[in-house]
C-alpha cells in the first residue's frame, strides 16, 4: 500500500480529498488482505487521478475501526466528498472483489464526468466524393 492514514491523519487524506478515496482497512494477520493489496495498487494505476487508495492498518488504529463499525478484515469502503458512498465486505477473492470494484467504480466515473467534460462529439456521416 502506496499511502497510509491513521487516526490523525484520516479526516486529511481521505475525509478532505477532493478525488474519490478507496480505504482500505487491513491487519497485518490477516491474508486476504495481503492478497487483495497488489489489486487494489493496479486498481488505482488504471483510475490514475481518478481515485486514490489508501491503506488503514485497523489493529493499529482502534477509533477508526470502531466508528465505521469494522466486523471483518478486509473492509474496503469508498469515500467522496467527505462521506462513505460504498462498503465491500466479505468479498471471496480478487475476482469476486474485482468485478464488484469496477462496477462501481464505472458508475463513478459518468457521475464525476458531464458529457460536456467528456467532449464526446455527435456521429455524422460523410460522403466520399470521387
Amino acid at each position: 500500500m502506496s499511502l497510509t492514514a491513521n487516526e490523525s491523519t484520516f479526516e486529511s487524506e481521505v475525509l478532505e480529498s477532493p478525488t474519490p478515496v478507496l480505504v482500505h482497512f487491513w491487519a497485518p494477520w490477516c491474508g486476504l488482505c495481503r492478497l487483495v493489496d497488489p489489486l487494489l495498487q493496479s486498481l488505482q494505476s488504471e483510475w490514475l487521478g481518478q481515485l486514490r487508495v489508501v491503506g488503514v492498518n485497523a489493529d493499529e488504529n482502534f477509533k477508526l475501526a470502531n466508528q465505521y463499525r469494522l466486523t471483518t478484515l478486509p473492509t474496503l469502503m469508498i469515500f467522496e466528498g467527505g462521506a462513505m458512498r460504498h462498503r465491500l465486505e466479505g468479498f471471496r477473492g480478487r475476482d469476486d472483489l474485482r468485478n464488484a470494484l469496477v462496477g462501481y467504480l464505472q458508475g463513478l466515473s459518468l457521475s464525476l464526468y458531464s458529457l460536456e467534460q467528456l467532449r464526446i462529439t455527435p456521429y455524422r456521416e460523410t460522403s466520399v466524393s470521387e
